[in-house]
C-alpha cells in the first residue's frame, strides 16, 4: 500500500485511515519549531483513497478553489509578505440559504523575526504558497450524512497568513513584514458581507487551534455585524491554550507567546477588558479571555490537546533529555507518572473553565483524548465510530448548543475512560 507525504490538507484528502490510531510522521527542527508547530499534525502519512472507501469513507471530498480579497491591499490588509489574503467558500442552499459558517484557519504563530521571515515562504505567510483548492470535510462538508446541521450553509474557510491569530495590526519594515491580521479579519469579512452575508439569519464563527483562538478573540466582533434579529453564535476547537507549567517547571507556552505579542505589537489590538487588568502575554491566553466574551461561545477541545503535550507541556527546551519522547509521540507509552502528570494538566484546564461553564448560553465538550482539531477532521466531527460523550458526537453537540435543543456542558471522565477517542500517534 502506498504512502504519501503530504501538508495540511492531507489530513482531510486522505481518508481517517481505518483504526482510532492516528499515524503522524513527526519531524522537528529545534530552529524554527514553535513556527512549523503543527507541521506534526498535518504533515500526515495515510492511506490511499481505496483504503478510505474500504473504511466508509469519502474518498473525494468537495473541493473549493482559492479566492483572493482584491480590496484587501487598499486597506493595507495583507499576508505576512505583502500578498493578498484569501478565503474559500462553497455557497449555501434551500434552508440554509441565509445561513453562513465561517471557519478561521490555524497554523500556529510566529514568535520571533527570525521565523516570521521565514514564515513569509510558507502558505502560513504568503497566498503565493496557498493551495489553489482545498477539501470541505467535517464541520465544511456539504454532505447531511457528513455534517447533519451545517451541510447546505454558506460555508467559508479564511485562510491563515498573520502568524498571530487574525490579530497584529503592525509592521517591520526593516525586515519587511506586514503584520495585519486584524485588518485581514476586517478585510475578510467586509468581503463576505459584500456576498451576502450581510442577510443572514444565522450564523457561526469557528476556528481551529490558532484559529480557535482567533475565534475567541473576534467573537464579539463578529456579533456586531449583524442585527440583533440574527442568530450569532461562535466556536472555538482546540483553541483553549493552557498558561501551563512545562515538565521542567517553566512556562514554554508563555514564552513563545510573549514572544508573538511583543513582534507584533498586539497589546494595542488584543481586548482592553483584558489588557486593563493583566500584562498582554496574559491576554492572548483564551482562559483569560473567555469570561468576558457576550455572545454565545462554544469550547470543543480534548483534555490532552496533542499540540499542547507536545509543544507546551514537553517541548524540546524543556526535555532536553527526551525523557517524553516517546509519551507524547504516543499516549500509551507513558508512564504513570507522566499519566499523572498530564491529568495534572486536565485539571487546570476544568478549573478555567467552570465560571465559562457557568453561563447557560455557553456549551463545552471536553473529551479525554489525545487529539488536537476535532471539527474539521470527518473521522471525529461525524462518523459511524466518532469520539463520544453520553453517546453523543461532537457535531450532534454543537448541532444541539447552536440550535438550543439542548444545554450541552459535555466533560469526559478522565483518561484511559473514554474508548471512544481518536488518539493521534506520531512517528
Amino acid at each position: 500500500m502506498s504512502k504519501l507525504f503530504m501538508g495540511f490538507w492531507g489530513v482531510f484528502f486522505a481518508g481517517f485511515f481505518l483504526s482510532s490510531k492516528l499515524v503522524y510522521s513527526y519531524e522537528v527542527e529545534e530552529e524554527f519549531f514553535f513556527n512549523k508547530t503543527e507541521g506534526p499534525f498535518f504533515e500526515s502519512v495515510y492511506e490511499t483513497s481505496a483504503a478510505a472507501a474500504a473504511a466508509g469513507i469519502n474518498p473525494t471530498p468537495l473541493m473549493i478553489g482559492l479566492t483572493l480579497i482584491p480590496d484587501a491591499a487598499a486597506r493595507g490588509a495583507v499576508c505576512l509578505d505583502g500578498t493578498l489574503p484569501g478565503y474559500h467558500i462553497h455557497p449555501g442552499s434551500g434552508s440554509g440559504a441565509n445561513s453562513w459558517l465561517i471557519q478561521l484557519e490555524g497554523g500556529g504563530w510566529c514568535n520571533s523575526v527570525r521565523n516570521c521571515v521565514y514564515r513569509k515562504t510558507t502558505r502560513r505567510g504568503s497566498s503565493k504558497f496557498m493551495e489553489k483548492q482545498i477539501p470541505f470535510t467535517g464541520i465544511l462538508s456539504n454532505k447531511a450524512e457528513e455534517n447533519p446541521d451545517f451541510f447546505n450553509w454558506n460555508r467559508v474557510k479564511v485562510r491563515y497568513c498573520d502568524g498571530a491569530s487574525f490579530a497584529g495590526d503592525s509592521e517591520n519594515k526593516a525586515a519587511q513584514l506586514q503584520f495585519r491580521g486584524q485588518r485581514i479579519w476586517e478585510a475578510a469579512m467586509a468581503e463576505l458581507m459584500s456576498k451576502g452575508m450581510r442577510n443572514a439569519q444565522q450564523a457561526l464563527l469557528s476556528g481551529c487551534s490558532a484559529g480557535g483562538l482567533a475565534s475567541i478573540l473576534h467573537c464579539d466582533e463578529f456579533r456586531t455585524l449583524f442585527p440583533s434579529s440574527t442568530k450569532v453564535k461562535c466556536l472555538s476547537d482546540a483553541g483553549l491554550f493552557m498558561d501551563a507549567t512545562d515538565v521542567s517547571g517553566g512556562h514554554a507556552l508563555r514564552n513563545l507567546f510573549q514572544g508573538v505579542v511583543s513582534v507584533q505589537g498586539l497589546q494595542k489590538t488584543l481586548p482592553s477588558t483584558c489588557t486593563s487588568k493583566l500584562d498582554p502575554t496574559s491576554c492572548f491566553f483564551p482562559q483569560n479571555l473567555i469570561s468576558n466574551i457576550k455572545t454565545p461561545l462554544f469550547l470543543l477541545n480534548a483534555a490532552y490537546d496533542s499540540w499542547q503535550v507536545q509543544s507546551s507541556l514537553a517541548p524540546p527546551v524543556a526535555d532536553p533529555k527526551g525523557l517524553w519522547h516517546d509519551c507524547k509521540l504516543n499516549n500509551e507509552q507513558c508512564s504513570a507518572s507522566q499519566i499523572q502528570f498530564l491529568q495534572g494538566f486536565r485539571n487546570d484546564m476544568l478549573n478555567a473553565v467552570k465560571g465559562f461553564a457557568a453561563s447557560t448560553q455557553n456549551g463545552l465538550f471536553i473529551n479525554s483524548c489525545f487529539a488536537h482539531c476535532q471539527s474539521e477532521r470527518q473521522d471525529t466531527w461525524f462518523a459511524d465510530d466518532s469520539p463520544l460523550i453520553d453517546n453523543k458526537p461532537v457535531a450532534l453537540a454543537v448541532g444541539d448548543w447552536y440550535f438550543d435543543r439542548a444545554g450541552v456542558k459535555s466533560i469526559d471522565c478522565a483518561y484511559p475512560c473514554d474508548k471512544t477517542c481518536h488518539n493521534l500517534v506520531f512517528k
